[in-house]
């Protein structure tokens, strides 16, 4: 992976065994597609924010592999249960675990990967355990209730940027935030570390969410892939079309008309992608992914401030949100 931090790596070596040790615990039904899916996974970006956490704090980055494998076992299967909803047949150019097994077995397999993440947490109930996962339930909820809003957003038919903002620090941010900070709960920090770690992680949830609303309308599809538009021709509210409708333009009239139509010819994504940018779609999820990333580095300052704290990870994890956020920017 060019260009990628030497974090991701090292955490894949910590990680992926523990992975594979969890997942060969599952019956051969739920484990042949399990594995299927794991191996297609993408960068491993949470497990790093895991391992660096707890290397922040001065910890032996294995502290942090029980929380750093939930994490990966939780975000795993909300994608697995989120190709079922939005009807994506492929993933990372490969058949999705529904389209390959069934949309039952999906399903399935989502569940069991969703209840595995709470094992392996809990198969030591030491207090700092038993707070990670706590700490985790508390983050699923917020991840299901931002893809509970994501979905009803479909039939709305207006909806401001406050609340897409609300449904994205949910469905993206709450898990990024656990990931940026299940390494120190594991470590015992103090709160105040903890509480930094959270914020960082929640701020460059917002700005990753909108760097890969972008990414959905003007992505390619080698990089992505996804097929070119995929969020326009699902009617998505993502951040850059909600900005749009809201422009108080001619465009944003266009663009709800299109919307609202149950059919588009062939030049119907073409045409809301250009209408998307002409109401300042695209360029005002620049500047919001700007501004959010600008505060997940805010937090990291303070941060380094604290006592205790290893400023060379903090560096760390500063080069990792620039490699995550700075897909477009």
């Amino acid at each position: 992976m060019s260009g990628a931090p030497d974090i991701l790596g090292r955490a894949r070596e910590l990680v992926d065994p523990a992975i594979a040790a969890a997942l060969g615990g599952l019956c051969e039904e739920l484990r042949v597609p399990a594995e299927y899916h794991f191996k297609g996974r993408g960068k491993g970006t949470r497990p790093a924010l895991a391992i660096l956490s707890a290397e922040a704090v001065g910890a032996p980055a294995e502290t942090a592999v029980p929380g750093a494998v939930a994490i990966e076992l939780i975000h795993d299967f909300s994608l697995i249960h989120d190709d079922i909803i939005d009807n994506d047949a492929e993933r990372r150019h490969r058949p999705t675990v529904w389209a390959k097994f069934g949309t039952g077995v999906g399903v399935v397999v989502g569940d069991a990967l969703h209840a595995l993440a709470f094992e392996v947490l809990l198969s030591d109930p030491s207090p700092p355990r038993v707070s990670a996962a706590k700490n985790l339930a508390e983050a699923v909820s917020a991840m299901i209730a931002g893809q509970s809003m994501d979905m009803a957003f479909e039939e709305l038919p207006s909806v401001t940027l406050e609340q897409c903002l609300a449904m994205e620090q949910g469905k993206t941010g709450a898990l990024l935030a656990y990931a940026s900070s299940v390494g120190a709960i594991l470590a015992g920090a103090e709160d105040t570390v903890v509480e930094e770690l959270v914020d960082f992680g929640a701020h460059m949830g917002v700005a990753f969410q909108a760097v890969d609303d972008l990414l959905g309308i003007w992505g390619d599809p080698e990089r992505t892939g996804k097929p070119a538009g995929a969020d326009l021709r699902e009617r998505k509210k993502s951040v850059p079309v909600v900005i749009a409708l809201n422009s108080d333009t001619s465009e944003a009239e266009e663009l709800a008309d299109l919307y609202a139509r149950p059919e588009w010819d062939a030049g119907g994504v073409d045409a809301a992608r250009a209408l998307v940018e002409a109401g300042g779609g695209r360029e005002h999820t620049q500047a919001l992914a700007r501004d959010h990333y600008d505060l997940a580095v805010s937090a990291l300052d303070s941060l380094s401030s604290c006592e205790g704290v290893v400023v060379e990870v903090v560096e760390e994890m500063r080069s990792l949100a620039e490699f995550i956020v700075g897909r477009d920017f």
